[in-house]
């Protein structure tokens, strides 16, 4: 049965974002999360769940009749025995707030605020890992290996099967015929899960051309 979590990130994020800023970024930053503690915009919603594998050849991952091609979650030791999907959402509230922003001709303000959803939304998964993990850990089991839809290794197509294996739905969380999430301030994720996985020695990243410069790295 999927699991799902309410928890506010405004906090965490308010916290974080130490990078250099010039001044009038400070203040915009500042700006944004007042308006955003006024409106209640820092709750978050996720949901989880770990699925069995059936079989796994040739880089296909088969589990409750369907299939998924993730080949790099096919671990070299160990043994891989099912997959953890995870699903978090802000809601529709901040890019409602962003186009709004954009409508009165507040752009710059508008700018940060969504700037602050992308960093909520940062803090949402990371709370989302941390929970898949201690289940896993709960279970007895490992897990490695983190893919989303669209990354190499794991095609957009398979959105639809991520959020319905990690019970999105319960959150309010789909996806558009194009498979973009909707609410649009979301994220979908899929991890390895079984009996003594090693570490990866590859990332999600590392197809990136922005890698070395990205401030969500690290």
């Amino acid at each position: 049965m999927a699991n799902v979590r309410r928890f506010n990130v405004l906090s965490r994020a308010a916290a974080g974002g130490g990078e250099a800023r010039r001044a009038a970024d400070d203040r915009l930053r500042a700006q944004a999360l007042d308006f955003a503690r006024e409106r209640g915009l820092g709750r978050a919603a996720c949901v989880f769940d770990i699925v069995a594998l059936d079989a796994a050849a040739s880089g296909v991952l088969s589990l409750r009749g369907e299939s998924l091609r993730a080949p790099r979650l096919i671990p070299q030791s160990g043994e891989l025995t099912a997959l953890a999907f995870g699903a978090c959402t802000l809601g529709a509230a901040i890019s409602s707030h962003v186009s709004a922003l954009f409508d009165e001709r507040r752009a710059s303000l508008a700018l940060a605020l969504d700037a602050l959803g992308n960093q909520m939304l940062m803090e949402a998964s990371r709370r989302l890992q941390d929970l898949v993990l201690a289940l896993v850990r709960k279970r007895g089991l490992t897990m490695a290996g983190e893919l989303r839809p669209g990354d190499p290794g794991l095609a957009l197509e398979a959105q639809p099967a991520v959020l319905r294996f990690a019970g999105a739905e319960r959150i309010g969380l789909g996806c558009t015929p194009r498979l973009n999430l909707s609410p649009h301030k979301s994220a979908s994720v899929v991890y390895g899960v079984g009996r003594d996985l090693p570490a990866t020695n590859w990332s999600r990243c590392d197809d990136c051309r922005w890698r070395e410069t990205c401030r969500a790295r690290g």
